[in-house]
């Protein structure tokens, strides 16, 4: 029988209650703002590379930046980097939902936006996950996570839904000032957590030479520890050649499903129902601690049905691969995550989740790019196919690296 105190740990923490609280309101608007952005830039362009376009410049300063953001994190208290960084996207939604409202928004506007948004992103997304384990400690740290990734695709199912009833019934603009409107909720949730300013004793002016320092600081800490060093590894291979779901799934859909824009969203839905359960099943387990088999088997299990993927042309059975897949990447990314924190030293774990997001979300220009080119030559489900033996080989190669230190216990939570 499920125990609901101890499936919802993290909840106990006041902290972590007015900063989940806030995030459940926060990112339906987020996912408001970004089935809007589209829609504008097809509006705009009627151009499908012009929207592609706009996306890679999202992604590219966390691909550039995103070291350097990991020194930043922990030179300074996280709380209020959070407090500068949401306010910043807050006043980036009024500035998208302004010119739209008033009809004078163009493309390029969106462009410049795209990349403002990511810079912020750079800072804020190693920022909010280092920031979990001041909230609630490191033993309710693997079910914050879950809960975390519960409402983020909590939020992918129901803001795609509003957003497209919004657009129609009183346009996009709506939708990102729902989303300006949201942070204020983040807003006053970190404002009222109650935790020290916590800051590592740190040598240095500074300077440029410092900054490289730390970074360099931070690389050799990660390539001298294997239990944080290769989930990173698995982890960028898998965002680069398997999660490329936003560039497969719509050629997918129309060129071999024949489906219509619907069909594509109930696929995506389909998969963001199977990443729901599967936050929600981490967030019951979260006490076992994450496990390497868990790990390698979120990545081989997605790796695996994107294959078969590849090999469908039933509509039905498409929906529940995607299901399916939803499940395992979810428990793939949360394990990454919660092993990489809870194996890295307070002072250096700013750094590390910037190498996180660099290999998580940085990469996906280059994997857009990857996926692209397959596809000009062998079509979305020869794509499919390559990139899940890819997948496949590079879980096998994990299992091998770790399995013979750690085949008899959970992933250490302790310092390595």
């Amino acid at each position: 029988m499920i125990n609901l105190g101890s499936s919802f740990a993290a909840l106990r923490h006041r902290n972590f209650r007015l900063f989940w609280i806030g995030q459940c309101i926060s990112l339906v608007g987020t996912w408001m703002q970004n089935i809007g952005q589209a829609w504008l830039v097809l509006q705009l362009t009627k151009s499908a590379f012009k929207l592609s376009l706009v996306s890679a410049t999202q992604f590219l300063p966390m691909m550039l930046f995103a070291l350097f953001a990991g020194t930043l994190v922990d030179k300074f208290p996280r709380r209020r980097i959070l407090l500068i960084t949401q306010a910043s996207l807050m006043v980036l939604a009024v500035t998208l939902a302004s010119l739209t409202y008033f009809q004078v928004v163009q493309y390029w506007h969106v462009l410049v936006l795209a990349l403002l948004l990511g810079i912020v992103n750079t800072l804020d997304m190693p920022t909010r996950q280092s920031f979990f384990v001041e909230l609630v400690g490191k033993e309710d740290l693997m079910n914050a996570i879950a809960l975390n990734s519960t409402i983020f695709n909590l939020a992918r199912m129901i803001g795609p839904a509003v957003a497209g009833f919004l657009i129609s019934l009183v346009g996009i603009a709506m939708c990102f000032y729902l989303n300006a409107l949201s942070f204020l909720a983040v807003l006053a949730g970190i404002w009222m957590i109650d935790t020290p300013d916590r800051v590592a004793a740190r040598e240095g002016t500074g300077s440029i030479r410092d900054i490289f320092s730390d970074i360099g600081e931070g690389l050799r800490y990660i390539s001298q520890n294997a239990i944080i060093l290769h989930p990173l590894l698995l982890l960028a291979l898998i965002s680069t050649f398997v999660l490329n779901f936003n560039v497969l799934i719509p050629v997918f859909a129309k060129q071999d499903l024949g489906q219509n824009a619907a069909g594509y969203g109930f696929l995506m839905t389909c998969m963001g129902i199977g990443s729901f359960i599967g936050a929600l099943v981490l967030a019951v387990r979260s006490k076992t601690g994450p496990r390497i088999s868990t790990l390698v088997g979120g990545a081989a299990g997605t790796s695996l049905f994107l294959l078969l993927l590849g090999l469908q042309h039933n509509y039905i059975l498409a929906c529940a691969t995607l299901l399916v897949m939803g499940f395992c990447s979810i428990t793939f990314t949360a394990m990454v995550n919660s092993t990489i924190q809870m194996n890295s030293a307070d002072n250096m774990r700013g750094r590390v989740m910037s190498v996180f997001s660099l290999v998580f979300g940085g990469v996906a220009p280059i994997g857009s790019l990857y996926a692209g080119n397959i596809m000009e030559f062998l079509g979305a489900q020869g794509c499919m196919k390559i990139s899940g033996v890819i997948g496949i080989l590079a879980a096998a190669y994990t299992l091998s690296a770790l399995w013979g230190k750690h085949r008899h216990r959970g992933i250490s939570a302790g310092q390595p």
